[in-house]
């Protein structure tokens, strides 16, 4: 079957608060023109509580395709708005941890970021939901929504993702196991946990936590880190982080098409970095929901 080309047109938006959006949007502007695209406009989004409603305002204006500047957040922020729409996703990983480029094989860097949207191909993906919210990647519950609620914004900024690492110590004084109920509708699994994984794909933060997620399987990952002990839940980040042979040795792994997800007590839940539920709450797949501009070889 043929696919179709990459749109020569689009709308560039990027969200100038970001890591190093500020820094990198008017090189993003003129490398995107100079390899042959023709941008309809592009807009520095000073205020990321803007952001989505200049994506969605880019799409109702018919945009071929919008790319979306910025990290994980902003991505996950704004990719609700291209669901059943025929409209591209381009993606510049502007970001601390960009997992979701990581996991599409975007390049990091800015040039090949802009080659996989200009000479790259169309890649239909799934996406996640947490009740009627998309999310590109990953979404979680336990330690890992304190630290992203707290983490001071110019620590991520000057440190990436080592400034995770140093909040996340911090936080761990604080926090506490929490009992977990995942039910997939054929049975229930009960058990204590420091930390929830929702996956979509394999990477969160930045590390890759899971080799049975990915972004077209039609399934959802759930991964759970077991028991109460916080020196468990540091392991398992730090045995994934360097990729150790027992690296899943403390984590529970589930795939399925939709979860209910109760915890006593609640817990909130950030979906791609971003502190927007809490639990209960339903998680499942959206399967096919966006094209995605990636790599030719990805």
């Amino acid at each position: 079957m043929e696919t179709k080309s990459l749109p020569r047109e689009a709308v560039l938006i990027v969200n100038v608060h970001s890591r190093r959006g500020e820094a990198l949007f008017t090189d993003a502007k003129a490398k995107l023109e100079q390899a042959g695209l023709r941008l309809i406009d592009a807009l520095p989004v000073k205020d990321p509580e803007r952001l989505q409603d200049t994506v969605r305002g880019a799409v109702g204006t018919g945009a071929p395709m919008v790319i979306v500047g910025g990290g994980d957040g902003s991505l996950s922020g704004t990719v609700d708005e291209l669901v059943g729409k025929e409209c591209v996703f381009g993606v510049l990983p502007l970001g601390t941890a960009n997992s979701f480029a990581r996991t599409l094989g975007i390049p990091l860097d800015l040039d090949g970021a802009v080659a996989a949207i200009v000479s790259g191909r169309r890649r239909r993906i799934d996406l996640g939901m947490i009740g009627n919210d998309y999310f590109v990647n990953a979404a979680s519950l336990g330690l890992s929504p304190m630290i992203g609620q707290t983490v001071p914004h110019k620590l991520k900024r000057y440190l990436g993702r080592l400034g995770y690492l140093v909040w996340a110590v911090k936080c761990s004084a604080k926090f506490r196991a929490f009992r977990l109920m995942l039910d997939d509708g054929k049975g229930e699994q009960r058990l204590w946990s420091t930390e929830v994984r929702i996956l979509n794909g394999p990477y969160h933060g930045g590390v890759e936590l899971s080799e049975n997620a990915d972004v077209d399987t039609g399934e959802l990952v759930i991964q759970a880190v077991v028991g109460r002990s916080h020196a468990r839940l540091a392991w398992d980040w730090y045995a994934k982080f360097f990729k150790l042979r027992d690296r899943d040795s403390h984590t529970l792994e589930l795939r399925g098409k939709s979860f209910r997800i109760e915890t006593k007590p609640r817990q909130h839940i950030s979906i791609d970095g971003e502190v927007v539920a809490a639990t209960p709450a339903l998680a499942r797949i959206a399967p096919g929901a966006v094209e995605v501009a990636v790599p030719a070889d990805a």
